[in-house]
């Protein structure tokens, strides 16, 4: 059911609900049981409906409120460090499937910054290889994506004889940004709202 969308109303199949909202700024929408709930909470003003939910202790606000969308043309990266400093891997899947389409590691002391920093970049490169400017990058760190912006891995972890091949990476990765114009959008990642980003590698 879409309370906030391009056509409100309630709708019986996924994927029709998610041509209402896929794109659509601040869309609101909800699963429910039965179509006898969701005609109910479609009369309901949203708002006043999560503030009803919100306020009773025996509900859970987290799975009443409504998801944000998610982008379908999009992929998730993320990266797993055991300890960090470690052993550093990271990853692409693509969003809706989780299919993975690229992983790089294990790189021998590395931080969890710097896999979630070269895991844009890596996507952001084979895309721009394929021609492709328009998919969605989603990342759960905004360090990260603050990184790519200034082109530069502000990390204050240093280089040494385990790492070199890693820095070397990081060097490359900082070329690729400074010598290239990317347009793939770079999205940080709702945990709160929609949980571990596909990417994850479930190691926490």
């Amino acid at each position: 059911m879409v309370w906030v969308g391009k056509s409100p109303g309630i709708y019986t199949d996924w994927n029709t609900c998610l041509e209402q909202v896929k794109g659509f700024p601040d869309a609101m929408y909800k699963a429910f049981e039965s179509m006898a709930e969701a005609e109910l909470a479609y009369k309901m003003n949203p708002e006043k409906l999560m503030n009803k939910i919100s306020g009773n202790k025996n509900s859970n606000s987290n799975t009443m409120r409504p998801k944000p969308a998610v982008i379908e043309d999009s992929i998730a990266v993320d990266a797993a460090c055991s300890g960090n400093p470690g052993w550093m891997e990271y990853r692409g899947v693509h969003t809706l499937s989780g299919r993975e389409l690229f992983r790089q590691g294990p790189f021998k002391n590395g931080t969890n910054n710097i896999g979630e920093f070269l895991a844009i970049v890596h996507a952001l490169a084979l895309f721009e290889k394929k021609g492709n400017r328009h998919t969605t990058i989603y990342t759960d760190s905004q360090t990260a994506i603050s990184w790519v912006m200034h082109k530069k891995a502000r990390t204050k972890h240093t280089a040494d004889h385990d790492n070199k091949d890693l820095f070397d990476l990081i060097e490359r990765a900082e070329r690729w940004l400074q010598t290239h114009t990317h347009r793939n959008p770079i999205v940080k990642w709702d945990t709160k709202a929609l949980g571990e980003i596909p990417a994850d590698f479930g190691r926490k």
